[in-house]
């Protein structure tokens, strides 16, 4: 009989109790175990490893460079989502070289560029003019439906100020400042406003030519980060 032991008995063979199988439980527990552990590494991969994590991860398992297909990090790909959004708006509609967009490490540089021919304020003040505003509210509008933190810098060039008691640094940190105030009221959550600072002559777009007018800025840097 299947699943029992027998022992010669006085009538013949005579059933014994049962075998227990006691190690069935452990191999059924030990998948568990993997597939939870490989749960894990899949969600870890999906959310918070860099690109360069998981193609180190691959090659541990035997992948080939040539095995491992690019994957672009989160943050890459939101940087990527709120650059277009940016160029399609009425920010970047007018081909006046006035205004500019980078990318850096952890998200986008706008450059808003006081130039001779079109100022964003008059000479030696803090206050915006009418193209200022302007440009500050096509700013808004962009910069409210990306959601994402701003950083504002206000940037001179070398030309000294000629007031007393009065240098670039606060030429530099007045205009970052009405910029703030600016983007608040044409609409802005302050809550975005990550942080304000003028920064004098000390950035220079050109550093070998730091007189150049095209130095005297407003640099809107767009925080992006991986959350979703």
């Amino acid at each position: 009989m299947a699943g029992y032991d027998t022992i010669p008995g006085p009538e013949g063979r005579t059933p014994r109790a049962p075998v227990r199988r006691l190690g069935a439980w452990k191999l059924a527990y030990a998948d568990f175990l993997t597939a939870l552990c490989a749960l894990f590494i899949v969600m870890w991969l999906v959310t918070g490893a860099s690109s360069e994590e998981r193609a180190g991860l691959a090659r541990q398992f035997g992948a080939s460079q040539a095995d491992i297909a690019p994957v672009p990090d989160i943050a890459q790909s939101r940087i990527f989502t709120a650059e277009s959004t940016l160029r399609q708006s009425r920010l970047f509609a007018e081909e006046t070289g006035q205004v500019s967009l980078q990318k850096h490490d952890s998200g986008l540089r706008i450059e808003l560029i006081d130039l001779d021919r079109s100022p964003l304020f008059e000479n030696g003040r803090e206050d915006l003019n009418e193209r200022g505003e302007r440009l500050i509210a096509m700013a808004t509008s962009a910069l409210t439906k990306l959601g994402q933190p701003v950083s504002i810098e206000g940037h001179t060039d070398s030309q000294p100020v000629r007031r007393i008691g009065y240098s670039n640094w606060e030429l530099s940190s007045g205009r970052a400042n009405s910029a703030r105030k600016a983007l608040i009221a044409h609409g802005l959550p302050e809550r975005l406003i990550a942080s304000v600072a003028g920064f004098s002559d000390t950035r220079p777009l050109n550093p070998d030519a730091p007189y150049l007018p095209q130095n005297r800025r407003l640099s809107i840097v767009v925080h992006i980060d991986e959350r979703p």
